[in-house]
């Protein structure tokens, strides 16, 4: 039993988008790296506060799409535990106040760890807030931002802008207007991560009124966006490395540019909602690939 109710909780987490907050935490750590000036501390401070927001935001969105009807059993994708019966309402509310506890806790100790001037802690501090308030809203409240199509922009923002950038600006107390193209490739991957499981739930969310941004474009649309998403963000990471690179061996991120069109073929190809179930792990797997093979360019064209 107690076997089982584990179970439960880690789908609710959904460790298979986890990648998603490691990767900007990894490729952002690199960058600061590259520029001379990483710390380890920060950087491990960076990626506990990332995930302890991003499994918050998981948590939140089963239970706002709960509270809505966005989640029944005719969903395509695994049913989680508050569905099943093996999380109470009122158990899942306790989470999530012990993950906005547990995000101020990390938050509160990368700040105290990385912050130099009263600037950096009012900016921080104020982005923490907004960080934590966008985990909670995507599915929850009366307007949630989720079902008004902006999911995508939220999670370009805080898996792309916010993490690769915050956590490189945290370790290295300058800016490089160079750094937000990496950033940018970072968060278009993460928004194909959630494109594909806006095409996989698309039926069910069209029933439930969520209005996500594959509803309102349209199925055909959807999937062009999508191999667009990833081209952007193939052409991103060439860009920086273009620029910054003279050695070549910085450039074996494009190993993983065959696995990306190939998922693009895929997606593209494919309207059978079952055959895109195993693409979100897929997708989140490459997003992550594709970060750590551009983090390794940095390390050694140093």
């Amino acid at each position: 039993m107690k076997k089982k109710a584990f179970k439960m909780w880690l789908e609710t987490a959904r460790p298979k988008t986890l990648p998603l907050a490691t990767a900007s935490i990894i490729t952002g750590s690199a960058l600061a790296y590259w520029a001379g000036h990483f710390n380890w501390i920060v950087a491990f401070f960076c990626l506990m506060t990332t995930l302890s927001l991003q499994i918050l935001s998981n948590f939140a969105n089963d239970y706002g799409d709960y509270q809505k009807g966005a989640d029944t059993a005719e969903r395509i994708g695994p049913l989680r535990g508050i569905q099943q019966g093996g999380i109470s309402v009122q158990q899942l509310k306790k989470s999530l106040i012990l993950l906005v506890l547990t995000s101020i806790l990390s938050g509160c100790l990368l700040l105290a760890t990385a912050y130099e001037s009263l600037t950096d802690l009012l900016v921080f501090t104020f982005l923490g807030i907004i960080a934590i308030v966008a985990a909670i809203t995507y599915t929850v409240g009366k307007k949630p931002y989720g079902y008004l199509g902006l999911g995508d922009v939220s999670v370009l923002i805080f898996f792309g802008l916010l993490g690769v950038c915050g956590t490189y600006y945290l370790q290295v107390h300058q800016w490089c207007n160079s750094i937000f193209l990496p950033a940018l490739a970072t968060g278009l991957l993460a928004a194909a991560v959630l494109n594909v499981n806006n095409l996989r739930d698309l039926s069910q969310d069209k029933k439930a009124g969520k209005n996500t941004l594959v509803v309102r474009l349209g199925e055909y649309k959807a999937r062009l966006y999508h191999c667009a998403l990833l081209l952007i963000a193939a052409l991103c990471y060439l860009s920086f490395s273009i620029i910054h690179f003279d050695n070549w061996i910085g450039f074996i991120f494009i190993v993983s540019y065959p696995l990306l069109a190939k998922h693009a073929l895929f997606v593209y190809r494919n309207k059978d909602p079952l055959l895109l179930r195993p693409m979100l792990a897929q997708m989140s797997l490459l997003a992550l690939l594709t970060n750590l093979l551009f983090s390794l360019g940095l390390l050694v064209s140093k």
